[in-house]
């Protein structure tokens, strides 16, 4: 039996195929779509979900209320993990951890790597495994180091690097203890290095200040203690070590640090990436979807050439339940061979795809469990698409097929036409979505960032730059490679710093907590940077050498400090005589520091007396940019001559701001085109078989006078009446997703009516165009050849 039905089902593929090709063209671009979206959903879900101990890991947050909302956020004092472990016995181990960038010598190599800080429980709290050396023991030495794989390779080739030694820094030397495993690419660490806390200890970078919210502190609990527990028993650390007593604490769990980044008003996870997560599983769902209605219209509109078959089985004893088996098999081959087809293009596809996300995601061709769901995933779209047809082809009565009598049928509303409505219903969406997303980022990039980013570059104060700083800027400038030369606490495009421990005059007492962005600089920052200066004048320590306290405000700041006259202002951060007296010697214009989403926040950009990180220079633009950067480095090398010449553009750092938004856009503009490819598809190969069942009748209106013209609009019209349902129904869904999507940025666009306007041009010209093309054949037909059996 099963043999028979085969054989039935390949030569009903070969006898149609044309149809067969489109069935498994659609159904082949559904899959493979769908596949590469659960690729990179499986990605994103499997974020350190690697980690044995993943279930009792936590990050530490703070929370408080501010600038009159509440905010949680992920960096804590550095004491904050040492007194958890000691003082609370929920806890089994605590570590944290802090980024750092240092100079590796070894011989003639010098290399700039970037790791991490930490306290040895890190090793046995994280499962990232050990090629050699203990977890257990490997940070527990001050001049101890533990590497990945990758870095002992570049450093010390094929050699065994356990027990080397590395130079660091040009005045540290520490000895490998532990060599690790390269790290995978679905987790939120990226380091190559580890080095124990008790050295950040000893070079004076630890502190014991609890208002130094600086670094990450991750707790593993003990077994059997929840995390309400943990949270009921830690919410008041702050307050009961130090003087603040308006901040609490809460853990956030490792199953949510990748999806679960935004906070609600009651300091409870709200979002974050899980709602991109949710918008590609609904893309991937939809898409198979509309394949597989592509599948069951193509069945159900050739009904008619299959009722004798239906007919004469049943007449000879066969069961409508074995007809279904059979209609249902018939499918389920059909979507073996997409499938097939599917995997291949996803391969050939997948590195492509892998540059569109950003990812190195990949087919896990070794794994049982990977072919498990390749069948079970085929068998379902085999089912989904087949399950209309095999219950609508085994309904026909034998008699009325046997008599002639039978005909599909063409009501008003058929299944057949509500499929092809919820197709486009689902591409108008998808269309509309893509053109707003692409409108916000567009939007967003055009703002004004406040400041010139082009010629721009930064170099992090490394080695010998911070003693060396007035003499590589005179160098920068006097050898024509600059025209401007600033320092900074940070890049102009990232901010490090924040505090709501500032006072001044007028002030209300025991008004709201109002937290300022800290950006620390130097003379020539307005100049460098292009600001604009809207009261007052630029920090210059030469001409006005009190300006080492000097302070420059934003507009922001200067509104919500309630200043009308701001120069001349005092600003006093700290209490007593440990107090830091600003003077206010300017007001800048508004400049992004942070999300070009959001509204710019109050700024305080502190003076010479603060402290440093970053060069900022303006490239001389009457030179070529290499030129500029060959006499920079030259000047760097001169002063810093370990260290490579690393620099980075202002503009391109900016840029990558805009970086989830061109990624998402980009992958809706994909998976739009594709969905209307499936339906046109679809709606090519409906509007074929039409024209086919109608060839008689179209050489009859032909005969009688009937032009191309008008048998082309007989065919169409009515397709194009469903395209237009669509276009209604998608609207109302397309606008409030989008209103919704909106709403997660402050600075946002409004919607407006000429997008949908646009999408409903674009799906009927498609659609048009798709139709047309059949229509005007079957118009073009000789009226001989479809009348000559008559």
């Amino acid at each position: 039996m099963l043999k028979n039905y085969l054989k039935i089902t390949w030569r009903n593929l070969l006898r149609h195929k044309a149809f067969s090709f489109i069935n498994i063209l659609g159904l082949a671009i559904g899959m493979a779509s769908s596949a590469l979206i659960l690729l990179w959903i499986q990605n994103e879900v499997s974020y350190d979900q690697f980690h044995v101990k993943k279930d009792r890991l936590y990050e530490v947050y703070n929370r408080s209320a501010f600038d009159g909302k509440l905010w949680c956020w992920g960096t804590t004092p550095k004491v904050m993990g040492k007194v958890l472990k000691q003082s609370y016995p929920q806890i089994e181990e605590t570590a944290r951890t802090t980024d750092n960038t240092f100079l590796f010598i070894i011989g003639d190599k010098h290399l700039n790597v970037q790791g991490n800080f930490t306290d040895p429980g890190f090793l046995t709290m994280f499962s990232f495994p050990l090629i050699k050396g203990d977890p257990k023991t490997a940070l527990n030495t001050i001049h101890s180091i533990v590497i990945t794989e990758k870095l002992s390779k570049k450093l010390f080739g094929d050699a065994d690097a356990m027990g080397k030694t590395i130079k660091i820094d040009s005045n540290a030397y520490f000895n490998v203890t532990g060599v690790m495993k390269d790290l995978p690419n679905n987790t939120r660490f990226q380091f190559e290095y580890l080095l124990p806390w008790s050295y950040m200890k000893k070079i004076n970078w630890d502190d014991e200040y609890w208002g130094n919210n600086s670094i990450q502190t991750w707790v593993l609990l003990k077994k059997g203690v929840t995390e309400a527990q943990a949270d009921a028993a830690i919410v008041h650390v702050t307050k009961s070590h130090s003087d603040t007593k308006d901040i609490d604490q809460f853990l956030h769990p490792l199953s949510k640090w990748r999806l679960y980044s935004k906070f609600d008003d009651k300091g409870k996870v709200s979002g974050g990436r899980i709602e991109t997560i949710r918008i590609f599983s609904i893309i991937a769902a939809f898409i198979l979807l509309i394949a597989c209605i592509n599948f069951m219209n193509l069945s159900t509109a050739r009904s008619e050439k299959r009722a004798r078959e239906v007919g004469i089985r049943k007449v000879v004893g066969a069961l409508r339940n074995s007809l279904i088996y059979q209609f249902l098999g018939e499918s389920v081959l059909i979507a073996f061979i997409a499938g097939i087809i599917a995997l291949i293009a996803v391969q050939l596809s997948i590195s492509g795809f892998n540059m569109l996300t950003d990812k190195q995601l990949f087919v896990p061709y070794g794994n049982p469990y990977f072919w498990l769901f390749f069948l079970g995933f085929i068998f379902f779209t085999g089912i989904i698409s087949g399950s209309y047809p095999a219950l609508y082809l085994s309904s026909f009565k034998p008699v009325s097929v046997l008599k002639g009598t039978f005909k599909a049928a063409n009501a008003l509303v058929t299944p057949r036409k509500l499929l092809v409505v919820i197709q486009f219903t689902f591409a108008v969406v998808l269309i509309v979505c893509t053109i707003i997303i692409r409108q916000q980022l567009k939007y967003a990039q055009e703002r004004d960032s406040g400041y010139k980013k082009d010629n721009l570059v930064y170099v992090m104060m490394k080695g010998s730059i911070k003693t060396n700083y007035k003499a590589i800027k005179n160098d920068l400038l006097s050898s024509g490679a600059a025209t401007a030369v600033t320092k900074t606490s940070s890049p102009i495009t990232e901010g490090w710093s924040d505090s709501w421990g500032y006072n001044w005059t007028g002030r209300p007492v025991g008004g709201e907590k109002i937290d300022f962005n800290i950006f620390n600089t130097d003379g020539d920052f307005v100049k460098t940077m292009g600001l604009k200066v809207i009261a007052g004048r630029d920090i210059d320590i030469i001409n006005y050498p009190s300006d080492s306290s000097a302070m420059l405000l934003n507009e922001a700041s200067v509104k919500i400090m309630g200043f009308k006259n701001p120069v001349g202002q005092v600003v006093r951060n700290g209490e007593g005589k440990d107090a830091q007296l600003w003077h206010v010697v300017g007001v800048v214009k508004d400049f992004i520091l942070q999300s070009p989403y959001e509204p710019v926040r109050h700024m305080l950009i502190q003076g010479p007396k603060a402290w440093f990180n970053v060069i900022h220079f303006k490239l001389n633009n009457t030179h070529n940019t290499a030129e500029n950067l060959k006499r920079a480095e030259q000047v760097f090398k001169k002063y810093n001559p370990e260290y490579p010449f690393e620099y980075n553009f202002v503009d391109q750092e900016y840029a990558r701001k805009f970086g989830d938004e061109q990624r998402i856009g980009t992958l809706a503009s994909l998976f739009a085109g594709l969905t209307i490819i499936i339906s046109c598809l679809g709606l090519f190969g409906l509007a074929a078989y039409m024209a086919q069942n109608r060839i008689k009748e179209i050489g009859i209106r032909k005969v009688l006078g009937a032009s191309v013209a008008g048998v082309t609009t007989m065919l169409s019209k009515d397709f194009l009446k469903l395209v237009m349902i669509s276009f209604v129904i998608a609207t109302p869904i397309a606008w409030w997703a989008m209103y919704t999507w909106l709403k997660g940025y402050s600075y946002r666009i409004t919607i407006s009516i000429w997008v949908f306007v646009l999408a409903a041009f674009i799906t009927v010209l498609i659609s048009l165009i798709t139709v047309s093309f059949q229509a005007v054949k079957a118009a073009l037909t000789n009226p001989v050849k479809s009348l000559k059996g008559e």
